[in-house]
């Protein structure tokens, strides 16, 4: 069961109760922030004795995008937005920003990066998004997407298109609101789903977001719970095989419509794989409990456990990111980086002035 969540916790060091917790969900991958984060060499520890608690290989996870989304800033210096980098309208520029996000990833440990942001670059969401996102045309979205998912795999790690169906008329912070987006579901795949349509056999995978579409689905729940969105129009309508995640469960957009056990059963049941439970051991632990007693009552449910279980399985072994081992980080290397990143940095600024 514990190969459908993806967890997060508070301590930047090993605990006893970390070590417990991971030894009892044996989860499918852990995921760092800023507050788990404090050194090169740290992190990369923390992540090896995660890696010894579980006895499958882990998704070691972060969400690292730049600007605003940066968890390596106090560790090696800025690292451009999205939106900056697309700003340079160079594709080398785009695929240099995955390749050396991957390679600071890699080097402290991480295998699985959720990025890209393919959320168009909408009035409504200016303020909630800003340079997370690139371009309103979605052409011009797949066009930075495809270079910057080939930079991350030149380095090893794998990606993740979010927020699925697409948060670009979304007025709202998932993080702590529900937004309803009044789309209708015509202008939606004109517009919002075309990057998913046209990267569905390059993405590794997509995460699903929290805003609601009643145009779309009739009701007022989350796309991250809706069996429409995730069975209904992303596997069978666009066609994609890879896996599906969710947005963190312990967002306000999705606990507005359920408890956290009852948003990571609807989540599995609508058709997800892999359920983010990004912080708190408690929601994470009931998350697991809830998982685990529907599929003891449900048949039909466990038939669902089980066959995301066998396509997380298959994923994993077939992945040469999660089965790759790196060497711990030597400072010298760590300084590398942060020269590489800084110089990248004016590499943008000064092409955006052009």
């Amino acid at each position: 069961m514990g190969q459908l969540l993806i967890i997060g916790f508070e301590p930047a060091e090993m605990t006893a109760g970390l070590r417990a917790l991971l030894a009892q969900v044996q989860p499918a991958g852990v995921i760092l922030f800023a507050r788990n984060i404090t050194s090169g060499e740290q992190t990369y520890r923390l992540l090896k004795h995660c890696r010894q608690c579980v006895s499958t290989p882990l998704f070691t996870c972060v969400d690292l995008e730049g600007g605003r989304v940066d968890r390596f800033r106090n560790v090696l210096g800025p690292t451009p937005a999205a939106a900056e980098a697309f700003a340079t309208r160079d594709r080398r520029a785009f695929r240099s920003h995955g390749k050396l996000i991957g390679e600071a990833c890699r080097a402290l440990g991480f295998n699985l990066d959720f990025a890209p942001v393919l959320d168009l670059a909408l009035e409504a969401s200016r303020k909630v998004m800003s340079s997370r996102s690139v371009a309103a045309d979605p052409k011009q979205v797949i066009r930075y997407a495809r270079e910057f998912l080939g930079g991350l795999g030149e380095s090893g790690v794998i990606g993740c298109g979010k927020h699925f169906p697409g948060l670009g008329e979304a007025d709202l912070d998932t993080h702590h609101e529900l937004p309803s987006v009044k789309k209708s579901f015509a202008n939606m795949w004109r517009e919002d789903i075309v990057p998913y349509r046209t990267l569905r056999r390059e993405l590794p995978m997509v995460l699903i977001g929290h805003a609601s579409y009643p145009a779309v689905t009739g009701d007022a729940a989350p796309a991250s719970l809706s069996r429409k969105w995730i069975t209904g129009i992303l596997r069978s309508k666009i066609g994609y095989g890879g896996l599906v995640v969710s947005d963190d469960m312990e967002m306000g957009g999705v606990l507005q419509a359920a408890s956290i056990g009852e948003a990571a059963v609807e989540f599995v049941r609508a058709g997800g794989d892999l359920c983010l439970v990004c912080r708190q051991e408690q929601l994470v632990v009931e998350s697991y409990e809830a998982l685990v007693k529907e599929s003891e009552k449900d048949p039909r449910f466990a038939r669902r456990v089980a066959e995301s279980a066998r396509r997380v399985a298959k994923f994993k072994r077939n992945s040469a990111e999660v089965n790759r081992r790196t060497a711990a980080p030597s400072p010298a290397k760590l300084q590398r980086l942060t020269r590489k990143l800084w110089e990248f940095g004016e590499q943008v600024r000064l092409q955006a002035l052009r």
